[in-house]
């Protein structure tokens, strides 16, 4: 008989602006942005069972078991289970790594909120966060499961609520290291604040993408081919960008005029994450 197996979704986000306003002494860097939860992503699949032990069915090429974020994820979560709470992950794989929207984090983050309640942990949101964001910047926005403006190096949020507007998300065949990006002297770091209640589209850009574009063609081509359709920008450090757009078959027609070398997908910016809905979570 088969083993049976839960599964969650694990959705995708975009920064619709990334504004960074310098930088902390322990080197990380201080940031403004708006978080946008979209309906589509990656989905995990969960085998609870009574081994104590975690492990992960489809690996990942090129990333080790223990180095994988749902790993860590379940690994960090494990001390608040019982001792013989274990589990077999599955995880089927549809977003882009080193897209920039979400992926890993999002991954970790589904890790952490199903389980939570498949173990009988009983932890709150906020405290499923603090775990998150030693994971991950971006981990505790997927935990929270709202659209959220966010502060510090991502972990201040602050729910909002958007127009539900459709995205085209394309995806060179390269991958961006966040990493090499936010330690580049290149990178602007002085960007002024701006007063969230006043956030306009228009008035906002994304700090990285110029440095992004010089240093990979492919992502500023893919810009200056979607901008002839639609307000177009990068999500976080790239390489995957996004255009905005009123209506879903608008979204769609441009989605199949995409040069044959872009990876791309429709989604609808929604203002709560699939995965509280799945399990009955309500976000604030």
């Amino acid at each position: 008989m088969a083993a049976k197996i839960d599964w969650y979704p694990s959705p995708a986000k975009l920064n619709l602006f990334l504004h960074i306003n310098g930088r902390y002494e322990n080197g990380y860097h201080q940031l403004q942005s708006l978080f946008q939860i979209l309906d589509k992503g990656d989905d995990i699949g969960f085998e609870i069972n009574n081994s104590g032990n975690i492990e992960i069915a489809e690996q990942i090429p090129g990333v080790p078991e223990k180095d994988n974020l749902v790993y860590k994820a379940a690994i960090a979560l494990k001390p608040y289970a019982s001792e013989k709470s274990g589990c077999r992950l599955h995880i089927k794989k549809r977003l882009p790594m080193g897209g920039g929207i979400g992926g890993g984090s999002s991954n970790a983050a589904t890790v952490l909120v199903a389980l939570n309640q498949l173990w009988n942990c009983h932890l709150g949101l906020d405290e499923l966060a603090k775990i998150g964001l030693k994971l991950g910047a971006d981990v505790p926005i997927f935990v929270h499961g709202n659209t959220a403006f966010a502060e510090g190096v991502g972990e201040l949020l602050e729910a909002t609520s958007t127009p539900e507007k459709w995205y085209l998300v394309a995806t060179p065949q390269i991958s961006v290291s966040t990493k090499d990006i936010f330690n580049s002297p290149e990178l602007p770091r002085n960007t002024p604040k701006i007063d969230f209640k006043t956030y306009c589209f228009e008035k906002t850009h994304n700090d990285c993408q110029t440095l992004v574009e010089n240093m990979h063609k492919e992502v500023a081509y893919l810009l200056q081919w979607l901008v002839n359709y639609a307000p177009s920008r990068m999500t976080g450090t790239g390489a995957s960008v996004f255009a905005v757009f009123d209506a879903k078959e608008n979204a769609d027609k441009v989605l199949r005029l995409l040069p044959e070398s872009y990876a791309g997908f429709v989604a609808k910016g929604v203002n709560h994450s699939g995965l509280h809905t799945a399990l009955g979570i309500e976000t604030s």
